[in-house]
């Protein structure tokens, strides 16, 4: 037996396994790394955070990657490149992690690695009959595997692609594995460049999971800081908060086919991206609703309420009467987002994943290494064969040898 597949059989066999996440968003902003130590798998998962840290990217990383992200015109050679670039680059990571923590490679199971989003075209999207859903990650689950020394799992997303969903939002089974409890229906909502939620039902069914994208979170306003204050974030939304929400404005953003509802119901689950929610975007509806003069400040306002009531419209349409809800992403740390979203929806608290134990920040990393311990050690957990949540196990796995 090939002495990979040996260790594979063995860490799939241990009592705890040690495995690394590794997130990066569409905000680009730096690489999640979250040390889990798991037990069990499927709806016994337990999963404890030994260290986490995000590590932010210089500005040189985030140019390279700008060059391509989100757009249909790229250099080709750039995306080449960029492949093992991004890979090593997460390797390096991890390993100046694990030196900081004291930890050596050789005690780390496994690494899940998430890559950096570059392109994501669902049909909704693309609109190209003859062709099916797709997303793209880039950072070499190779180059990460060599790098580093520890075997990893990679490019998560094709899997649900290819069993017919649209790649995303894969939250929905690390949360179920992670957060489900007996009773309380809840609802994880998380408010990354694009927001999103999976439902979870109280008692328990799989077939029940549900998770859909919803619109924006911090990407328009991201976009929009960085480009007139150059500014990486509004923080604790102080620029937005000087402004005042604009119907008109946020009327012509809501317009989008994205947003609208069939006749006989409502348009779930679906998923989407900066490829349509961008600068480009906003132009086109100032232009549309005649605000194109509007201050720096009431566009902020606008876009911040643009991303709560599309989340507050989307859980609404969705939800059932009671539920419990608990926010992770960058977005729980948008005050003005907050408010609106507790304003919209008054009979629901929303509390942080921290008071579940993973911290919001943390969560996204944390799902990944869940998906990574779910592939090896567990794959019996029957979601069903809905749209967004096929019973799949996902992840390609890289030898360091």
């Amino acid at each position: 037996m090939n002495e990979n597949i040996d260790k594979l059989y063995k860490i799939a066999n241990k009592k705890e396994r040690l495995i690394i996440g590794l997130m990066s968003g569409t905000s680009m902003d730096g690489l999640d790394v979250a040390l889990c130590k798991f037990t069990g798998s499927g709806g016994e998962t337990e999963v404890k955070i030994v260290a986490f840290e995000t590590v932010s990217f210089e500005e040189e990383v985030k140019d390279e990657i700008r060059k391509i992200f989100a757009k249909t015109t790229i250099d080709f050679q750039q995306l080449c490149v960029l492949n093992p670039w991004i890979g090593n680059l997460h390797g390096q990571i991890v390993n100046d992690c694990l030196k900081k923590w004291q930890i050596s490679p050789e005690n780390v199971d496994l690494i899940a690695s998430h890559g950096q989003t570059v392109f994501h075209a669902p049909q909704i999207l693309h609109k190209l009959e003859k062709f099916p859903n797709a997303t793209l990650q880039i950072g070499d689950g190779d180059h990460v595997a060599v790098k580093t020394g520890i075997i990893t799992f990679s490019d998560f997303r094709q899997k649900h692609c290819a069993a017919g969903g649209e790649g995303a939002p894969l939250a929905a089974y690390g949360d179920y594995l992670i957060f489900s409890k007996k009773d309380e229906n809840r609802i994880l909502l998380n408010m990354g460049g694009i927001a999103n939620f999976t439902y979870l039902a109280g008692n328990l069914d799989a077939n029940e999971v549900f998770a859909t994208d919803t619109g924006t979170g911090n990407t328009l306003i991201d976009a929009y800081v960085k480009k007139y204050f150059g500014l990486p974030y509004d923080e604790d939304a102080k620029i937005a908060s000087q402004g005042k929400t604009n119907q008109d404005l946020l009327n012509a953003l809501k317009k989008n086919t994205f947003f609208k509802k069939p006749s006989g119901g409502v348009l779930l689950p679906k998923t989407t991206g900066p490829e349509l929610f961008n600068l480009e975007y906003l132009v086109n509806a100032q232009k549309q609703s005649n605000t194109v003069k509007l201050s720096h400040e009431d566009i902020l306002s606008t876009l911040c309420r643009f991303s709560a009531e599309t989340i507050a419209e989307a859980i609404v349409s969705f939800a059932p009467q009671s539920y419990r809800m608990y926010g992770s992403g960058g977005g729980i740390h948008n005050p003005l987002i907050m408010s609106h979203l507790q304003q919209l929806l008054p009979n629901c608290t929303i509390q942080k994943t921290d008071v579940l134990g993973i911290s919001g920040d943390a969560k996204e990393a944390v799902l990944f290494a869940t998906l990574a311990n779910e592939a090896i050690a567990g794959g019996k957990t029957d979601f069903g064969s809905r749209k967004g949540v096929p019973s799949v196990s996902m992840g390609k796995i890289s030898f360091p040898k």
